[in-house]
């Protein structure tokens, strides 16, 4: 069961990681890829959303994880990015999918320094009770968050080229 703040993370990107492969298999501009595109789209931003809340709000208050801390942060500021502008762009194109490459590059790149290097830092200044409290509120801004994300296309023509 996962029971702690960190387990809990990696089951979430366990389940990106599967999103991302499903959407590598499909082709052009049709429904599965859309369908899926909002998934993974809806899912990465409530992660981020809520693991800032429960896991980043209480590591910045930490000073030997504030560098690992803000490189996180602002790795997920780069992927929203990424995810609304391959939103806004034609999902039929080359460009999509050479976006999407990217995109997926990426995240996974994100994912793997979390859990490698930034969990095991991060559990070095945690305590049992920090780790518990940061699984409640994550587990409560999720739910929340997936009801508020949004696939958040800009114009196609804002696409970046």
């Amino acid at each position: 069961m996962a029971d702690k703040i960190f387990d809990r993370l990696i089951e979430d990107h366990d389940k990106h990681r599967q999103l991302l492969k499903q959407i590598a298999e499909t082709h052009g501009d049709s429904e599965d890829r859309r369908a899926l595109l909002e998934t993974l789209t809806k899912e990465l931003k409530a992660h981020a959303a809520a693991e800032e809340m429960a896991l980043y709000s209480t590591t910045l208050r930490k000073p030997p994880t504030n560098d690992e801390t803000r490189h996180s942060v602002a790795e997920h500021h780069e992927i929203e990015e990424m995810l609304n502008d391959l939103a806004a762009t034609d999902m039929s194109s080359s460009a999509w999918l050479a976006k999407f490459d990217k995109l997926a590059h990426r995240y996974t790149h994100h994912i793997d320094e979390e859990e490698e290097e930034h969990f095991p830092d991060f559990g070095d200044y945690l305590t049992e009770t920090d780790k518990a409290h940061m699984r409640k509120i994550f587990d409560e801004h999720k739910a929340e968050e997936c009801e508020e994300a949004e696939v958040t296309p800009v114009a196609m023509a804002d696409a970046k080229e």
